[in-house]
């Protein structure tokens, strides 16, 4: 439940590619463009770094559970599509909250005041709307592939983030670090190996071409994120929040009136919720904000990493809960990630 035109400011007609080309010279490097932060914030950002980090690794860790929880008889009863709508509604709503707190503590500046440019707001919708494409892509593609294939192939999304990372923000990694990001890779699709992965590879072409096409959109929609949330280093995370999540909300109805206009017309918007159905719109919310910080205070690289271990920790969990038997080939992939993020971190120590 993953979401998310520029203006040249010399010609009517703005392109994408401009306001790229604009963002690759802000000097992004472990935290958000520190060197531009007031020194007294530096230390403050490390530890945001932190624990953010922390925090998305538990709550993306938890999704997959409330997710199968909220299913009945295998099924949803509920509208997944006004789900992802109240999710990015109740992000808004606590993004608007933090900001009447620091409003009421420090008073309106120019850093946290919601009166903006259209040049600052109109880069926010293209990450929804990429993030909207992909969503759709998802009910096409189990035409060509079963689910575990699909997650197996879901895998391509770390290759394709440490590769528009490189492009689109100019953020050089070093060659331990490239490797340490494909052992990464082969370490999660070996964790979910199974009796029929095997079947992924006579996935069809069509099927390869959706796969490969949802990793570059899912990845260009987090760099491009991250890209304009440290456009503007000084900017409160939350006003940065308020317009990403409005977006979300504007594609997120859209989606509605697409998929599921006549089940919410006929059954009405709450039909099949629950307690469980709750709890999971509030994880995703909480989710959400964390990646959106992490973006802030380090990289789409640490979400990487971050929703990877997390992966590994949802399935230990489901020993407990679930009965869910680690196989060999997870003990392999869990090994081969723990590796990668070593290596990773030694890599960057290295440059």
């Amino acid at each position: 439940m993953e979401y998310r035109k520029i203006k040249d400011e010399d010609n009517d007609g703005g392109t994408l590619s401009n306001d790229i080309e604009n963002l690759r010279g802000i000097g992004f490097s472990g935290v958000a463009s520190v060197s531009n932060v007031p020194p007294r914030e530096q230390a403050k950002w490390k530890r945001n770094r932190t624990v953010v980090t922390v925090a998305l690794t538990f709550l993306t860790s938890s999704q997959a559970i409330l997710i199968v929880w909220s299913k009945r008889a295998g099924k949803y009863e509920y509208s997944v599509t006004t789900a992802n709508f109240l999710v990015e509604t109740l992000k808004c709503a606590l993004s608007l909250a933090a900001l009447a707190r620091i409003w009421k503590s420090e008073g309106v500046t120019e850093d946290n005041r919601l009166s903006t440019t259209l040049d600052e707001v109109i880069v926010y919708p293209i990450p929804a709307l990429l993030y909207l494409v992909k969503n759709l892509l998802q009910y096409y593609i189990f035409a060509y592939v079963d689910a575990p294939g699909y997650q197996i192939l879901k895998n391509l999304n770390i290759i394709s983030t440490g590769v528009l990372y490189r492009i689109i923000l100019k953020k050089k990694l070093s060659d331990i670090q490239w490797a340490a990001f494909i052992l990464l890779c082969a370490g999660c699709t070996t964790a979910q190996l199974n009796s029929r992965s095997d079947h992924v590879l006579q996935t069809s072409l069509p099927g390869w071409i959706m796969a490969i096409v949802m990793a570059l959109l899912s990845g260009f929609a987090g760099v491009y994120t991250e890209a304009i949330i440290k456009k503007r280093p000084s900017r409160n995370i939350n006003v940065q929040n308020f317009w990403l999540y409005i977006s979300g909300m504007a594609f997120n109805a859209i989606a509605i009136l697409i998929q599921d206009f006549d089940a919410v017309m006929n059954k009405g918007f709450f039909h099949g919720y629950s307690i469980i159905t709750t709890l999971m719109i509030l994880n995703h919310a909480l989710s959400g904000i964390a990646v959106s910080m992490v973006m802030k205070y380090a990289d789409n690289i640490v979400k990487v990493y971050s929703t990877s271990v997390a992966m590994l920790l949802t399935a230990v969990v489901s020993v407990f809960l679930f009965g869910f038997n680690l196989t060999l080939a997870f003990f392999l992939g869990a090994t081969v990630v723990s590796v990668s993020v070593y290596l990773h971190s030694a890599g960057k120590l290295q440059r």
